[in-house]
């Protein structure tokens, strides 16, 4: 199967906390960093994992904002630290690469205002925010 989703990373399930009709589940990444992912129960079991197993995480690049200053006091799970190692703008939109280090990247797709507002070009830290709802993951 050929997808269009952009942000594909592999991990290992950490933690898997179960919930009457959602769960979360908690990959760790070969870079140290963690992701959380909140699914059905029904998916949980559907793709059959379980604590230690790989899996291949799924991230369309609508779904990650950047930040470039201060994120503690929000109520997005995922916050990945990186560095910004390329922009490319057009007219109403722009693609960012973040390096998270451990050759793992995130491509985030922003308006061209929000990055020209956050000064976005090479080599300026940022932090890469991702709801845990829209987290998907398979089997790897």
């Amino acid at each position: 199967m050929t997808l269009s989703i952009r942000n594909r990373l592999t991990g290992t399930v950490a933690d898997i906390t179960s919930g009457a009709v959602m769960g979360t589940v908690r990959i760790d990444l070969p870079n140290g960093e963690t992701l959380t992912s909140a699914v059905t129960m029904d998916a949980i079991k559907e793709v059959g994992i379980g604590i230690g197993s790989a899996v291949e995480v799924l991230v369309k690049a609508t779904d990650v904002s950047l930040a470039t200053g201060e994120t503690s006091r929000l109520t997005i799970r995922n916050r990945l630290r990186g560095t910004l190692v390329g922009i490319d703008s057009g007219g109403a939109m722009a693609l960012a690469r973040v390096a998270l280090g451990g050759d793992v990247e995130l491509t985030a797709a922003i308006t061209r205002a929000s990055a020209d507002e956050l000064a976005l070009a090479p080599g300026v830290p940022v932090t890469a925010l991702i709801k845990s709802t829209e987290v998907a993951f398979s089997a790897a």
